[in-house]
């Protein structure tokens, strides 16, 4: 059993951990773009670098926490993160400020959702499924908490001052690390009484199937979310809503993650991970669809980016909750590692594409690219739930 403390102290981890490197292009983007002169595609390319980064170390970093467990790995993303926030404040010119993202690229790798994924699989196994479920609580409030809080601290300090800041918080991350437990799950033997849980895919066709799908959804799912990440604000404001009413109706996304990730931990014990990816993947089309006519009242891009919120908070769920059912968990940060790889290297080009129809299709145009994509994650939930809708034995081992 992973102790309350650990799920906790993980959740600020990961809600600090988010706010000061993924989503700090959105509040700083438009910032440095405006001192330094630079193309809109070169400032939000440094997100797409660190994606780059992020996706060629994945595997190593997956088995580096399978052999080594999260604190010391976990440990040392934060303190990358902190030297990455600080390259960023101190650079002057192209080169350097693209080290300083590269640098990030490798710190959010070990130290955001999929690193703590993989460690509470470590510890608990395949009751690592109400852990990881948990974990997402805070740290899905990284962008209402930390959009606004960029924004307050660069009037103050200049978002160079900001960033200097937000490295400050990035060692305050490791001691809330060091709670994670060195230990590591032991399978116990198979009873009459608890019986052995095997995963959904057994045989060879289906672990190839199911990570291919499981792949194709998290790339999809992960190229969409670092579109929005960088351009939500600037696509509310460019749809006709003032921007300072955009950054309040963007930390919607996080507000609806949140409650949609607790209903999940409150109601959702018995909800087989394979029904959920479904039902997440439904929320997205309809949401994006709703965005088209955001520009008509703020009313309706505030339920637009709840819902959008909502859809995918449940999806970073189920990101790591799929591959407890569907594979051998003895394995998971290594196998895993190797999946997520394609999503994070495919949605390195998301901010830069969403940068260019934006320019080029105007914001309408990046909705529909949205739309587009959102179907597509609901065909390849269906395909997923569809080969694999048999009983899923975690259920019972959930509720541990």
């Amino acid at each position: 059993m992973i102790p309350p403390r650990t799920i906790v102290c993980l959740g600020l981890s990961q809600l600090i951990s988010w706010g000061i490197t993924y989503y700090l292009i959105g509040s700083f983007g438009p910032l440095i773009i405006g001192e330094l002169g630079w193309s809109r595609a070169i400032v939000y390319g440094g997100l797409s670098a660190a994606l780059i980064v992020m996706g060629l170390t994945s595997p190593l970093a997956g088995r580096l926490i399978d052999r080594h467990g999260g604190v010391r790995v976990m440990t040392a993303g934060a303190l990358l993160n902190a030297v990455g926030c600080v390259g960023l404040a101190l650079s002057h010119s192209v080169p350097a400020y693209y080290a300083a993202w590269l640098c990030l690229g490798l710190s959010m790798r070990l130290s955001l959702y999929d690193a703590a994924f993989a460690a509470l699989a470590r510890i608990g196994g395949p009751g690592a499924r109400r852990p990881i479920a948990q974990i997402t609580l805070l740290g899905g409030l990284a962008s209402t908490v930390f959009w606004p809080l960029g924004h307050l601290l660069a009037e103050f300090l200049g978002w160079r001052g900001a960033l200097i800041a937000y490295a400050g918080f990035a060692l305050l991350t490791i001691p809330l690390h060091r709670a994670l437990p060195s230990s590591r799950y032991v399978r116990p033997e198979p009873s009459a009484s608890v019986p052995e849980l095997r995963p959904l895919a057994v045989s060879r066709s289906d672990v190839v199937t199911g990570g291919i799908l499981y792949a194709t959804l998290t790339t999809l799912a992960n190229f969409l979310n670092a579109g929005m990440s960088a351009h939500m604000i600037g696509i509310l404001a460019g749809l006709g809503i003032a921007a300072s009413v955009s950054v309040w109706i963007a930390t919607a996304q996080g507000i609806g993650q949140s409650l949609a990730r607790l209903c999940e931990v409150l109601f959702g014990r018995r909800l087989p991970p394979l029904t959920l990816n479904v039902l997440a993947c439904l929320l997205l089309p309809v949401c994006f669809l709703g965005s088209l006519f955001a520009g008509l009242s703020p009313w309706i891009a505030l339920a637009f980016v709840f819902g959008y919120g909502a859809g995918n908070g449940l999806l970073t769920i189920t990101r790591g909750t799929l591959p407890l059912v569907l594979f051998d968990h003895a394995s998971y940060g290594a196998f895993v590692g190797k999946l997520l790889a394609p999503s994070f290297i495919l949605s390195a080009t998301a901010p830069i594409v969403y940068a260019l129809v934006i320019r080029r299709y105007g914001e309408i145009g990046a909705l529909s690219l949205s739309v587009a994509l959102a179907c597509a994650m609901l065909a390849a939930a269906l395909m997923l739930k569809l080969r694999f809708a048999r009983p899923a034995p975690l259920d019972t081992a959930a509720e541990e």
